[in-house]
Formats: structure tokens, sequence, C-alpha cells
């Protein structure tokens, strides 16, 4: 693990609180696991919702800093993450499925 930054990318627009639950869900197991985590939420937290193009700017600078790119499963369906998806594949930073990441490593998801 060694001090592994990892950035959670999915849908946010569109859904019921912004997501917020799917996302601190993750954002809650990663940490638990010892790992230093990136939530978008978080990130552009105080940001007006009209201000999409500001948020990914933040998100996208911190996200060249993490090691790692976790989708959560909805990630396809979100211009921003698909944004974040080909730059990160387009500048060669791992990427993975959230539950893939979990399932790999053995761990159990916590309850």
């Amino acid at each position: 693990m060694d001090n592994m930054i990892i950035y959670v990318s999915g849908k946010i627009s569109g859904l019921p609180d912004l997501n917020k639950p799917k996302f601190e869900a993750a954002t809650k197991e990663l940490r638990s696991r010892g790992y230093i985590v990136r939530n978008p939420h978080e990130i552009c937290d105080g940001l007006p919702e009209d201000q999409w193009s500001e948020c990914m700017k933040r998100c996208i600078a911190v996200m060249m800093e993490c090691s790692i790119i976790l989708f959560l499963d909805d990630w396809y369906d979100s211009k921003g993450a698909t944004i974040e998806y080909k730059l990160a594949k387009d500048l060669n930073i791992p990427t993975e499925l959230f539950p893939a990441f979990i399932n790999r490593l053995n761990l159990k998801p916590i309850e």
C-alpha cells in the first residue's frame, strides 16, 4: 500500500444528493484500509452545483497526484468521469473498478 493515493471517480450530476452516499461509502472503506483517498465531493466542497467546470479543473489537478483512479459502477454514464477515464488512460495512470479493486485484494467490504 505504501502511501497509495486513490482518486474515486463516478457519476455525480443528475443523481439524488449528487451521489454523495456512494462516494462516501467507497471513501470510508478505502480509508479504513489505510489508503489516502481523494473524493470529488471533498475537493469541490463549497462550490455551487452550477460550477461543474471549476470542479472538474480542481478534481483533475488532484487526480494528477494520485497513484490509481478507482471508478464506481456508474462512471460510464458521467461526462466528468469519462473525461477522467480518458485522461488517466492517455497519461498511463492506472485505473480499476472499485469493486474489482476490493475483490482483487481479497478484502471484504465493511458492513
